[in-house]
């Protein structure tokens, strides 16, 4: 008998390492990561989400039920959509400790990050104080390129939203005599680098800023949200 009351708190203690072990294991696995990593700038749809992670609508939906099952992500119906989202700001500051820790202890990363960022050494790259300073002093223009579903979520104040995609057409609306500078989804987006290399090609001043909304608000500062 005292044998088995000596177990008990040992099959106890294991029992709440399984539980934090549904986490990591909702997680560990890339898709699933770049999921959590796109729903972080706002909510989308299995449509939307299937797309921009280049997978097909069956997979996707089957990572999001597995992160669902984790509660990590949830899910809400709007219409005739059904929208997913992160379902605690303490799942997206997971997710970048994940980051901090992989920039940290694997060497690879840097090296995989050249790969991916081909032109990521090619422009001027400005911090947040940096900006921050500029955009006071009125010499430089905030360009947020990413999608505008995910401005309208959440943005760094006095952006200008032109998506990607609509930025060779939309030219004019941007001034030659400042400084353009782009942001995305931070620094493991490619956008703002392709964003940056179009306006440079068109004879603009470009920078880049490497942060996003979330390593911004981690700096203390205040995010923006489109009017309705």
């Amino acid at each position: 008998m005292a044998t088995s009351d000596k177990k008990q708190p040992h099959a106890n203690k294991q029992d709440l390492y399984r539980l934090f072990a549904r986490i990591a294991a909702a997680m560990a696995n890339p898709h699933r990561l770049e999921l959590l990593d796109l729903l972080a700038q706002g909510p989308r749809t299995v449509e939307e989400l299937a797309r921009e992670a280049n997978l097909s609508i069956a997979n996707a939906s089957q990572h999001l039920q597995r992160l669902k099952r984790a509660r990590l992500v949830i899910d809400e119906r709007h219409g005739f959509y059904i929208r997913y989202r992160i379902a605690d700001p303490l799942v997206t500051q997971l997710w970048l400790q994940i980051r901090t820790v992989a920039e940290q202890q694997l060497d690879q990363v840097a090296l995989t990050l050249d790969a991916y960022r081909v032109h990521r050494h090619e422009f001027k790259r400005v911090s947040i104080d940096d900006l921050r300073a500029r955009m006071e002093k009125g010499t430089a223009v905030l360009l947020d390129v990413r999608p505008s579903a995910e401005y309208a979520a959440s943005h760094l104040p006095s952006a200008v939203s032109i998506p990607l995609e609509e930025l060779e057409r939309r030219l004019n609306e941007l001034p030659r005599r400042r400084t353009i500078i782009a942001y995305c989804r931070g620094p493991y987006c490619v956008l703002a680098d392709q964003a940056a290399e179009k306006l440079k090609r068109k004879g603009f001043r470009v920078a880049r800023l490497e942060e996003g909304v979330h390593e911004w608000q981690q700096a203390g500062y205040p995010l923006a949200v489109a009017k309705s």
